[in-house]
């Protein structure tokens, strides 16, 4: 069973369409290298631990970075819950703080 991929709301799957194709596409082979290998399996620099958790998909492209923060749920389910454009080295305190928010509804 392959592992599928879905939005905690139409918000979040708003904020990635709306991400310049580049990093929209970094996404969709970040969700292809999963189902084709298996979440275990796909590691950094494409996923990365946050906190808790929280991980995150790490989205790089020619007009900048961004991130798809996401939670694991049984039935091999990725739920995004949120999306934001990185400016800084570090993640912003104040989106994993949203991130936790949000996953906190669905554990």
């Amino acid at each position: 069973m392959p592992w599928l991929i879905c939005f905690v709301d139409a918000e979040t799957k708003e904020a990635l369409d709306s991400l310049p194709i580049d990093l929209r596409a970094n996404f969709q082979r970040i969700v292809e290298l999963i189902q084709e290998h298996g979440l275990e399996r796909v590691r950094e620099p494409y996923l990365k631990h946050l906190e808790g958790p929280l991980w995150e998909m790490r989205l790089k492209g020619k007009s900048g970075i961004a991130r798809a923060v996401y939670i694991t749920a049984s039935g091999k389910r990725i739920i995004i819950v949120h999306v934001f454009t990185k400016k800084t080295q570090k993640t912003p305190r104040k989106d994993i703080l949203q991130s936790l928010k949000k996953a906190k509804e669905l554990l």
